[in-house]
């Protein structure tokens, strides 16, 4: 343990040896005073936001984004404190834009002890709702770029409820990153108002255009969920967890860690089902992996280990919930 203990102090070392080198660089190339106060901006953004956040990498956050000019009369506002409290209520942190409309609505549903905020600084309509305004999980920042960067690094699932231009931003970005392997797996639901159609006609579009014109794969569709169910909504998040606990890429390996082992019947329908995904061998139950002890916290976890082909992220995903499902 003293050795792996010192392998990352010096991998540790090695990376703020590598910022400080490329912060001589910009120097050396002349770089412009705007392109510098963008860096600089930006890094300082960044730092403080990963202090904040890490005193929260153990406990479960949803991110949730909607309009901030959808009135609290508005089905979807009443949606919004529902969905809120319903996930406070599981322990789960709330984390909004911190501004009206719906994200304030978020914020009402959870309390301000479940609400995190991520508040962009603009000249217009988005100073932070009363029920985070001055907590110390509220991070104001200046560039869109870095606030999407920690929504979506930080977050452990996904909550859109009607929103504009922004909402769809933060929609197709989460969805994009999915896609492509970006970002870890997690759950992302489009939130109608009850009997609204505002995502269920996007969803007509998506599979409409996109899917119709081989825009997207049949499997990318499993990467999100459309409804106008509260319920529906909450269990769709909670059972992504059921048995899935998270996932990691170790060298050519991808492990996902489990809540429960699993059983040798169904390690094997894994192998016939879902052999498509993988790049060589086969799916295979194994103790944490030695990378792994860095994260001590999980070393009880029963592990499932494969070569994955880093491209079926939609597979990817109907394999977390043949797991979830098993338990």
């Amino acid at each position: 343990m003293g050795n792996h203990k010192k392998q990352m102090e010096k991998k540790t070392d090695d990376l703020i040896d590598k910022i400080k080198e490329s912060t001589a660089k910009l120097q050396v190339d002349n770089t412009s005073r705007g392109d510098l106060k963008i860096i600089s901006r930006a890094m300082r953004e960044l730092r403080y936001a990963f202090k904040v956040f890490s005193h929260y990498r153990q406990d479960r956050i949803v991110a949730v984004f909607g309009s901030a000019r959808t009135d609290p009369e508005n089905a979807a506002y009443i949606q919004a404190i529902d969905f809120g409290r319903r996930m406070a209520e599981q322990s789960w942190y709330i984390l909004t834009g911190a501004a009206s409309g719906i994200m304030e609505a978020g914020h009402r549903g959870a309390g301000r002890k479940q609400s995190m905020g991520l508040n962009i600084m603009l000249p217009f309509e988005q100073d932070s709702n009363p029920i985070i305004r001055g907590d110390h999980k509220l991070v104001h920042m200046k560039y869109f770029f870095t606030r999407k960067l920690m929504f979506v690094k930080e977050c452990d699932a996904v909550c859109l409820l009607p929103g504009g231009f922004g909402t769809l931003d933060e929609g197709l970005e989460v969805l994009t990153l999915l896609q492509t392997g970006k970002r870890d797996l997690v759950p992302v639901v489009f939130l109608d108002a009850p009997g609204g159609n505002f995502w269920k006609d996007w969803d007509a579009f998506v599979r409409g255009q996109l899917l119709k014109d081989g825009m997207i794969s049949p499997e990318d569709l499993s990467l999100y969920k459309v409804t106008d169910s509260l319920d529906c909504a909450v269990q769709e998040i909670l059972n992504f967890y059921h048995n899935f606990h998270s996932m990691r890429y170790v060298n050519d390996s991808l492990v996902f860690r489990l809540q429960q082992p699993i059983s040798d019947a169904m390690l094997e329908k894994i192998n016939t089902d879902f052999s498509d995904i993988l790049s060589s061998g086969q799916f295979a139950v194994s103790d944490p992996l030695d990378e792994e002890r860095d994260e001590p916290e999980l070393k009880a976890m029963p592990r499932l280990t494969f070569h994955f082909n880093r491209r079926s992220l939609g597979r990817l995903r109907q394999l977390v919930d043949t797991l979830n499902e098993s338990q």
